[in-house]
């Protein structure tokens, strides 16, 4: 059951990610959590670094969806003055969401990059769909609500186990 809480790649953020080798393997879309993935969850606006993570996204050739499980208002603020779809109250580590996110950006699993900062909801759910998944540290957990603290710790005990069984090996975190 941990195994499905492994990323496919942990790297410490979004700018981290090698957007060139990914394309080159054949990946055409990121699904990016938003929430500690890209702004700390109180963060109403993306950085200038972000804004050109994002360009820089769009040039390599990716679809970029934004698939958050926080509500409407939330995501649409942030989401629309940059032109990025979204999804929003998505629960995940549901499907529907992903596979949403998927057929709006015409693609497949294959195709498809998940992006952030939680094994129990963007990890997990990916891997489910069998997508490519990439686990960013959280940006601010102290901005987190309960549910994401609960999440929090129930993966504290999933790396335990993973660490345990020779799984989960901290220096495997720069790929």
């Amino acid at each position: 059951m941990f195994k499905m809480l492994m990323p496919k790649l942990r790297v410490d953020t979004v700018f981290d990610i090698n957007l060139e080798e990914l394309y080159a393997q054949g990946y055409r879309g990121i699904i990016t959590d938003l929430d500690n993935t890209l702004v700390g969850a109180k963060a109403p606006d993306a950085t200038p670094e972000l804004i050109e993570w994002f360009a820089r996204v769009k040039e390599a050739g990716f679809k970029l969806m934004i698939v958050s499980n926080n509500n409407l208002n939330r995501v649409s603020l942030f989401a629309t003055p940059l032109d990025i779809q979204f999804v929003h109250s998505a629960r995940k580590p549901s499907n529907t969401p992903f596979r949403k996110a998927m057929k709006m950006m015409e693609l497949t699993p294959d195709k498809t990059i998940v992006v952030g900062d939680q094994m129990l909801t963007d990890v997990y759910g990916g891997n489910r769909l069998g997508l490519y998944t990439v686990l960013v540290l959280p940006i601010s957990i102290g901005d987190e609500g309960f549910m994401t603290r609960f999440n929090r710790r129930v993966e504290r005990i999933a790396l335990t186990s993973l660490r345990k069984k020779g799984l989960w090996l901290e220096e495997e975190n720069k790929k």
